[in-house]
């Protein structure tokens, strides 16, 4: 049986109280605190969620073979969380859910050759745009009907639901520093989840199902180089600003997101990486102009 010491124990126990007590009637450090924005959240998590789109070569698509994400817009995003110093994730929502904004935090980014326009810019924050494309009218290869975008008038066309071209056909489309010529009246305008899926239906012949789709120029070209029967028609119907975009309503403060990536995107700029995949992708400098944009003083 051991021998039980009480006297040092006690004593011991109350220094010990005590001790705790004072302890606990000391202002505690604070803790450090999330700061609240966007750009903090992003950099803590270590990961980048882009929302792009899986079939809209050669912007972006996911090649089925390999199982890789591919295209200028991919390319895009992957150097921005490079620069960034966080990983990559992509997301694929449909394109009216992207351009409607309220994301709900599901994503924060949008790399998705989207146009800067200003009734989008209600909802959503634009970024510098990274590259400029034209917007083609294009016809099967075999139509001997039309010879300008001014035929198609009251005619079958085929655009990307949400997309500017379906509002040029509208003529509510308004692109910052751009002047448009609304040429085409009153058209039957069919809507499509994505232009890859408009150029499918005008490949299966002259107004099968479309007489005309309009898309990006490299778009249109990427498909008749792929061996789509399709050509262009007449010149450009208008020129877009191409950014990246934030959500208005993140739960976190987005404006020092938008302000960084912004800041990325002039540095890709002026280092000559938009040029050189512009190149690599299109065989042309798509970025200069985009490079040169100046939006306007309250921004975007």
């Amino acid at each position: 049986m051991r021998r039980i010491i009480r006297g040092p124990l006690v004593v011991l126990a109350v220094v010990l109280v005590a001790a705790l007590a004072a302890t606990a009637c000391q202002p505690r450090p604070a803790q450090p605190q999330a700061a609240n924005d966007l750009l903090a959240e992003v950099l803590a998590r270590g990961v980048l969620r882009v929302a792009t789109d899986p079939n809209y070569p050669p912007q972006s698509y996911l090649d089925e073979a390999t199982k890789q994400w591919t295209g200028f817009d991919i390319d895009v995003a992957r150097e921005i969380a490079r620069r960034l110093g966080v990983e990559l994730e992509f997301v694929t929502p449909d394109w009216d859910l992207i351009t409607a904004g309220n994301w709900a935090d599901r994503w924060d980014l949008s790399i998705g050759s989207m146009t800067i326009t200003p009734e989008r810019a209600k909802g959503l924050h634009f970024t510098q745009p990274y590259y400029t494309t034209p917007a083609q009218v294009f016809v099967h290869a075999s139509n001997t009907s039309y010879r300008s975008p001014a035929d198609l008038s009251g005619k079958r066309i085929g655009v990307c639901g949400g997309c500017t071209y379906e509002e040029y056909l509208t003529k509510t489309l308004s692109i910052p520093g751009e002047t448009i010529n609304f040429v085409i009246d009153g058209a039957d305008i069919r809507a499509y989840p994505t232009d890859l899926y408009a150029v499918e239906d005008l490949a299966l012949g002259d107004g099968v199902r479309l007489d005309a789709v309009i898309t990006a120029l490299p778009t249109g070209l990427e498909a008749i180089e792929a061996g789509v029967p399709l050509k262009p028609l007449g010149d450009p119907i208008y020129f877009e600003y191409l950014a990246g975009a934030v959500d208005r309503n993140a739960s976190k403060n987005p404006v020092p997101f938008v302000e960084k990536v912004s800041e990325i995107i002039k540095a890709m700029h002026a280092d000559g990486t938009l040029k050189r995949l512009s190149e690599q992708y299109y065989g042309v400098d798509l970025a200069a102009a985009a490079a040169a944009f100046k939006p306007p003083p309250e921004g975007y």
